[in-house]
């Protein structure tokens, strides 16, 4: 199956994107993010999108988006927090290396804040990324081939863990 080397799954604020470009350096491959490629789409933010169209919309472009990821890029890949929401979604992620990165209630807190650039979080963060864990961790650990999880660790040491769990070589 050609595509991705790695796919990085899990919640908003945990670090894939940072995680996802160190394992990209290290394996020598390009890095890609479907967040970033709806926002390039778009040419509008994601937090706009949801304002503007609503959820359903955002996810329909966010299906096509991984979908076509998957099938073009051969480097690193990260996926929205929401990503695995779409069982059609976790259908081309099966067989695939896909890396879980998780990450406690409190740790997501001190890292997310506030933002208002988490459309899903605006209310009680605390609260609203718990329901959000508890509707979609089991969702992240089906799609996972490895968990890595990443509280108290510096992206360097969850890089190094998630390139031991695939036991892949750095170029």
């Amino acid at each position: 199956m050609s595509g991705p080397l790695v796919v990085l799954v899990g919640p908003m604020g945990v670090g894939k994107s940072t995680v996802g470009q160190l394992l990209a350096e290290r394996l020598g491959v390009a890095y890609r993010d479907t967040d970033a490629d709806i926002v390039a789409a778009e040419g509008r933010e994601i937090s706009d999108i949801f304002v503007e169209e609503g959820e359903p919309a955002f996810r329909a472009l966010e299906k096509q988006a991984v979908a076509d990821a998957l099938a073009e890029h051969g480097g690193v890949l990260a996926l929205g927090g929401g990503a695995v929401l779409d069982a059609d979604t976790r259908a081309l992620l099966a067989g695939r290396p896909v890396v879980y990165l998780s990450m406690d209630v409190e740790e997501a807190v001190r890292r997310t804040g506030l933002n208002v650039a988490r459309p899903l979080l605006t209310v009680n963060p605390r609260k609203q990324w718990r329901e959000l864990m508890e509707a979609r961790r089991h969702l992240y650990e089906e799609v996972a081939t490895a968990v890595v999880a990443t509280d108290g660790r510096t992206p360097e040491e969850v890089t190094r863990a998630a390139l031991d769990a695939l036991e892949l070589k750095e170029a």
